[in-house]
């Protein structure tokens, strides 16, 4: 199995979008979150997995949907691993967000991926295919339940976020490798603190609870974690450190 990855480029956020237990803008930040103009900056991941044969690519960046230079690098991506956008048949959504989905449609309005047969996605966040993603509406597969989209990878609904948001786990004889959207948007801080939620949660406490349960998983031994917003390279081993865990980037092939 191998893992194709790059940094899609950033958004930039405010630091009051995160949020204590109670729902409020944290006080302070620990020293150890870094700023950009008063802003934090969150990595914005895609990952491309196959097995030699078999492939899949899980969320697409953005594309020209922010308008920003440094978004929608992922037909780059592709290219300089020598991947051909004509042999991905099947994309695995996390959620609905523009920086996740929006590169189903390259700049110049047409299909990125030809030979599109399959989007896997949250049945809560298929309202989202209207629009410029209209056009791939028909090849929607709404994930409402943990479902296998192929021999090694399995869909596994965890709501909070979006109502729709899902995370993809990925076997090998390596280990397994847990890939998700937003369960954390500033790996900094919400690995030590797992409880620091984020604003646009759509369910703030469902979402801790799903981060949570993910974190207790990925703290066991040959579990690995790939983040659309963990820092480069994106992938990373989890172990428990006191109240929360901590974080080791692994770069990638890991199996």
């Amino acid at each position: 199995m191998r893992e194709v990855l790059r940094e899609q480029g950033y958004g930039s956020s405010p630091a009051t979008r995160l949020r204590d237990e109670d729902g409020r803008p944290l006080d302070e930040l620990p020293a150890a979150v870094p700023l950009a103009d008063d802003n934090l900056r969150l990595s914005v991941n895609a990952f491309f997995v196959t097995d030699g044969t078999r492939s899949v690519l899980i969320d697409t960046g953005a594309s020209n949907a922010w308008h920003d230079p440094t978004m929608g690098l992922i037909y780059d991506a592709l290219d300089e691993a020598g991947i051909d956008r004509a042999q991905v048949t099947d994309v695995a959504i996390t959620h609905r967000h523009e920086d996740h989905v929006s590169g189903l449609i390259a700049p110049d309005g047409s299909e990125a991926f030809p030979e599109l047969e399959r989007v896997w996605i949250g049945a809560g966040d298929t309202s989202v295919f209207t629009g410029r993603l209209a056009p791939i509406r028909d090849r929607v597969v709404p994930v409402s339940e943990q479902v296998a989209i192929n021999d090694w990878t399995t869909a596994i609904p965890t709501p909070g976020h979006t109502p729709g948001h899902t995370v993809y786990d990925v076997r090998s004889t390596t280990g397994r490798l847990l890939v998700w959207g937003d369960t954390v948007h500033v790996p900094t801080l919400q690995f030590e603190q797992p409880n620091v939620s984020w604003e646009l949660d759509g369910n703030q406490s469902q979402a801790r609870a799903a981060r949570a349960a993910l974190l207790k998983q990925l703290a066991q031994p040959q579990c690995f974690v790939a983040g659309a917003h963990l820092d480069s390279p994106g992938i990373a081993r989890v172990t428990a450190a006191g109240d929360g865990y901590a974080l080791e980037y692994l770069a990638p092939p890991i199996g």
